[in-house]
């Protein structure tokens, strides 16, 4: 790479890892609400976590991965091992998992994800990034792309001609559309190749739609009521939160007693889903709608702008 704008950041948990384990990975294109890639005269400027990019080396241990192999790091860097949920391929849910960006490792160490000029990782965090996915396209399925898939598997969603929901059209949102498309179910949601499209605010297409959908996959961050969702749920049918309100949302529950509905939750996945997921998109071509931004280099003097 050319000059550098920011400070180089070199992310290493060689301090707990076996030494002879870690990979080395050089972020080439990065996930969240802005998106980079090199130039020539420039460095990238990725954020947080989403990482995807190149080994430069590898531990003399390392069997996965070598020099040159297309890899992405996703929203965790390490787990205990130890508990029921690592050993269930849960590290999501470990209680001790390490956030690859903004957490602390074992060592007391910050990570900083893609903040990091290069990385390193332990080889059972890096994901293999298939040759037919580009990396800027890669990034952003390694959180909001296993973010929804993980529930849309899990919950029995992934179904041909099940009718699914899909609230928000965000980062979530958009993926879940295209996943549940690519399993083959009918979504009710805007554009994308949806099948359908409901207005919330329009009391008779939500009453038109009572009892239309197996399930609904919800990504709204914000309050909102969950009642009108519950009552398009056909019996049995499930609604997934993986939005995160900062206030506690209201949940009538006898809506819920009649015709055994479920509201439950869900958390990324755990890192052999990812992969799964990942091969998954690369296969049925899942790509997400991305915006690439080049770096500006007028202040390639050192400075951070």
């Amino acid at each position: 790479m050319g000059s550098e704008i920011y400070p180089k950041v070199h992310e290493n948990p060689r301090a707990f890892f076996n030494s002879s384990s870690p990979i080395f990975l050089e972020p080439l294109a990065h996930g969240s609400s802005d998106w980079s890639l090199p130039r020539e005269d420039c460095i990238t400027y990725p954020f947080r976590h989403e990482v995807a990019g190149v080994v430069t080396e590898v531990g003399s241990k390392v069997e996965k991965f070598k020099v040159g192999d297309k890899v992405g790091v996703g929203c965790l860097v390490d787990s205990c091992r130890t508990c029921q949920n690592c050993d269930d391929n849960l590290e999501n849910y470990c209680p001790q998992y390490t956030l690859t960006y903004g957490a602390k490792y074992r060592d007391g160490t910050i990570t900083y994800g893609g903040y990091s000029n290069s990385m390193v990782a332990d080889e059972h965090f890096v994901i293999r990034i298939p040759d037919s996915l580009a990396l800027d396209a890669a990034a952003p399925l390694l959180c909001a792309g296993i973010t929804v898939y993980s529930p849309l598997r899990y919950y029995g969603l992934d179904k041909p001609d099940l009718h699914v929901g899909v609230v928000g059209l965000g980062g979530l949102g958009h993926m879940a559309v295209k996943f549940a498309k690519a399993f083959g179910a009918k979504v009710a949601r805007q554009h994308l190749g949806v099948d359908s499209f409901l207005l919330s605010r329009d009391q008779h297409q939500m009453q038109a739609a009572m009892g239309a959908l197996d399930g609904i996959i919800d990504t709204v961050s914000a309050v909102h009521p969950l009642l009108p969702l519950i009552g398009l749920l056909k019996s049995h049918g499930k609604i997934v939160m993986v939005g995160a309100p900062e206030k506690p949302l209201e949940l009538p529950v006898f809506p819920l007693l009649d015709g055994r509905k479920i509201v439950a939750g869900s958390l990324i996945g755990g890192l052999k889903e990812t992969q799964e997921m990942i091969d998954f998109a690369a296969k049925h071509n899942v790509k997400p709608d991305i915006e690439v931004i080049l770096m500006d280099c007028q202040h390639s003097n050192g400075t951070t702008p």
